[in-house]
């Protein structure tokens, strides 16, 4: 029996809906298997070995093991008292060296050009007189009147007369010019030697101090009051309260669900009915095996790529290592 054109009509919107439903279906089904499908990882806590860049005798441990710190705060500190010696030295050699500049940069006293010009004087007077000598015994000479040798002794006399008068005369000239361009450029590297190993001295006395680089948690004590220590030896470790990172490992097919900016959720042991949040804030270009240490029912042969979970409420009671499981929000 042959269906009528209506109830063909009928059959083929049946079908078409029925289709519809079925991919409808599917494809909640699908994305609703997407949004459950978790990512393994453990808790990233940045640690840092903390230690002086100087050494010397430790004087002061102001924390312990367990102890919350703020940055900036104290944490030891060396005897400072050879280094301030140090200091002290440098500013009093880099004092001197500054006066000896500003004396070379400022010339001659007026009291030594003075001097100076008042032996001119006295100098040219000198030649004068011996000038004037020596021409009456030129007049003499020859008529018997003088011996030779009061002649000699006379043009003598007033050779070296010229003599004191010239050097009067440049010693004269060097003040009124002051002291040389290679004397003052000498003094100025000097003066700036002397102010390097002020600087020096000081950065060291500021080393003998340790300070928090940033909030934390003391982990490990590696040194005592009155230790003597080399420069860079470990005192203490230092856990970071900030930022508190989960390292996960995503499968190639979720690469489009959890790309960097994405928000997520982060599920402990400790708390598994009140997720932590976050984001994805860096996904590996590079694939690589699931490490060992990642509890994930996949295999662990199977290739991943690494990302990092950024966690924008984190408390004490994750920590470093923790599993976590992450899903998309």
């Amino acid at each position: 029996m042959e269906m009528s054109s209506s109830q063909k009509r009928i059959a083929l919107i049946i079908a078409v809906l029925a289709v519809c439903l079925a991919v409808g279906i599917g494809v909640y089904r699908h994305n609703r298997a997407g949004r459950a499908t978790p990512l393994y990882g453990n808790i990233d806590i940045r640690e840092v070995t903390l230690g002086f860049r100087v050494a010397g005798r430790v004087a002061k441990l102001s924390v312990d093991e367990g102890d919350r710190v703020r940055e900036g705060q104290e944490l030891a500190r060396l005897d400072t008292k050879p280094t301030e010696i140090d200091r002290d030295e440098a500013r009093a050699s880099a004092g001197a060296l500054g006066a000896r500049l500003e004396l070379l940069k400022s010339g001659f006293r007026s009291e030594d050009v003075e001097q100076a010009r008042a032996t001119l004087d006295e100098r040219r007077a000198a030649a004068a007189n011996a000038e004037q000598l020596l021409a009456r015994q030129e007049k003499l000479k020859g008529t018997g009147a003088i011996a030779q040798r009061t002649y000699d002794d006379a043009f003598a006399a007033r050779d070296q007369a010229r003599a004191r008068l010239a050097a009067a005369t440049r010693a004269l000239e060097e003040l009124q010019r002051g002291y040389r361009h290679q004397e003052i450029v000498e003094g100025e590297a000097n003066h700036a030697r002397a102010l390097a190993q002020l600087a020096a001295a000081e950065q060291r006395l500021a080393d003998a101090v340790l300070l928090a680089p940033a909030d934390g948690v003391v982990l490990t004590r590696a040194a005592e009051s009155g230790a003597i220590l080399a420069a860079g030896t470990p005192v203490f470790t230092l856990s970071l309260v900030k930022p508190v990172w989960a390292r996960i490992y995503v499968s190639e097919p979720d690469l489009g669900r959890f790309n960097p900016g994405k928000a997520v959720l982060l599920y402990s042991d400790a708390r598994p009915d009140r997720p932590y949040h976050g984001q994805i804030g860096f996904v590996s270009p590079t694939a690589e095996f699931t490490p060992k240490n990642v509890e994930t029912p996949d295999l662990r042969t199977a290739l991943v790529y690494r990302a990092r979970v950024v966690v924008s409420d984190a408390d004490e009671s994750l920590r470093q290592g923790m599993p976590v499981t992450v899903t998309a929000e």
